[in-house]
């Protein structure tokens, strides 16, 4: 498989040096009591601004200990061609930061926090799929010159802005997951077919979700799909059994992803609450059977605009506790991505707003994660429709995390549960297609 050309752009190490007014003055901003935020924004491309945090340092300051990533940008070859090629956009492509003092939001509309200034930094990204390139590494100065407070000395802003390659693969869905489609690998204007999917439901008695090639053992006949999603039985509203495998060119199954806990509605409800979400399992084969790769949780988000909430965790070979990588919402009017990135610097916050999460609750992740260090940076995303709209979800996964056929299959499983699950969270007023329902709901 060749994967896709695709170009990270991250912005780092940030930190302001503000100097201290030689008079007291009510304007001054004064680092140990006012928090620092700025905006950061590509002019031409887009793509949505995203926020970070700036530490402020004491203006004797010499070193720089903040190498956090405050800020991602991915870009694809469309974008890349867009930008290098003999057009009007070519030379004007440029990173715009602009950096305030004060709390962030708006109020009545408003912004909240007060520039302090802006900066701009000139990208230059012709040949950065192929190597790195670094356009700013160190002090700038902001504002128009000396304080109102009496200090002749400007403030600094410390910025790293670099571009490196950041190869994907690339797939897409031939239809909707509970259609069974086909799974193409796409690559500028190549579509190669790669998997199948099969969609189906899982039989009560058929707990362990095995494939006829995934031969059973005498001692393993314990269902551990059990152990992992509560097994619930209730009566009332209730979506259960959804199962999709994705199988090879050869017919072998390579993934699956198998709904364990219902989705419920809520006592008095027509909703799928947070506090009782349905889950996923996402399966890869080995020693001839089905093993848990991870576990998807999903529901309804109260607010002005619904939302698919979810929460996805991997799961240990071990019996430790999962591991979550990301917890946000998806708009399931608009529909939206989800997204695994675990070096998006001010989104690495698990939150209903972030894009992407970092491990909770686990130590540093690279070091007390192990054997799971090895998910770094972007992992996957998948662009999923919203609800009432033909999803045929587009999956793109780095390069270093697929190192055979399975690897590319899970996350493809992952991408079908995440679409599945918009569907599984509708309103229960509301009918689904026939394809999700099951012969005794059709005839009730």
């Amino acid at each position: 498989m060749d994967p896709c050309p695709f170009v990270r752009v991250t912005v780092g190490n940030l930190a302001l040096k503000i100097p201290v007014a030689s008079k007291p003055a009510r304007s001054v901003v004064h680092p140990s009591s006012s928090p620092c935020f700025c905006k950061i924004k590509l002019n031409i491309l887009n793509l949505p601004p995203q926020n970070a945090v700036v530490p402020c340092l004491p203006p004797d300051t010499q070193t720089l200990d903040n190498p956090a990533t405050a800020a991602t940008f991915h870009l694809s070859k469309s974008d890349l061609d867009r930008l290098t090629s003999k057009s009007i956009f070519a030379s004007r492509l440029c990173l715009k930061i602009s950096i305030y003092t004060g709390r962030r939001g708006t109020t009545c509309g408003v912004n909240s926090g007060r520039l302090l200034g802006r900066v701009s930094v000139p990208l230059d990204l012709a040949g950065t799929e192929s190597k790195p390139s670094v356009f700013q590494n160190g002090w700038v100065s902001v504002g128009k010159g000396p304080n109102k407070g009496g200090s002749a000395a400007q403030t600094q802003f410390h910025l790293n802005v670099k571009a490196e390659p950041d190869p994907r693969f690339v797939f897409q869905f031939d239809g909707e997951p509970e259609c069974s489609p086909q799974v193409f690998q796409i690559r500028g204007n190549i579509r190669q077919p790669v998997f199948t999917c099969k969609f189906s439901f899982r039989a009560s008695a058929d707990r362990t979700q095995r494939s006829r090639s995934l031969q059973s053992e005498q001692g393993s006949s314990r269902s551990w799909l059990s152990s992992f999603g509560s097994e619930r039985e209730r009566p009332g509203k209730e979506r259960k059994g959804w199962s999709i495998t994705v199988h090879d060119l050869s017919g072998s199954p390579v993934a699956a992803a198998s709904m364990v806990t219902p989705f419920v509605a809520s006592p008095g409800s027509d909703r799928v609450s947070r506090s009782n979400p349905g889950s996923w399992l996402i399966l890869r084969p080995g020693d001839n059977t089905w093993k848990p790769w991870g576990r998807l949780e999903a529901w309804r988000e109260r607010g002005g605009a619904d939302g698919l909430g979810y929460r996805f965790e991997l799961i240990p070979d071990t019996s430790g506790a999962g591991i979550v990588l990301a917890e946000s919402t998806i708009s399931l009017n608009k529909g939206g991505k989800f997204v695994l990135d675990l070096g998006s610097g001010s989104s690495n916050r698990l939150g209903p707003n972030s894009p992407g999460c970092s491990p909770r609750g686990s130590g540093d992740f690279g070091y007390g994660l192990w054997p799971y260090s090895m998910y770094r940076g972007f992992v996957m995303s998948a662009k999923v429709e919203g609800e009432g709209r033909c999803s045929k979800p587009a999956v793109e996964v780095s390069v270093q995390h697929v190192n055979c056929t399975e690897d590319a299959a899970a996350f493809v499983a992952l991408a079908a549960a995440v679409d599945l699950s918009m569907d599984a969270c509708r309103l229960f007023s509301q009918r689904l297609r026939k394809e999700l329902c099951q012969q005794s709901d059709l005839v009730g």
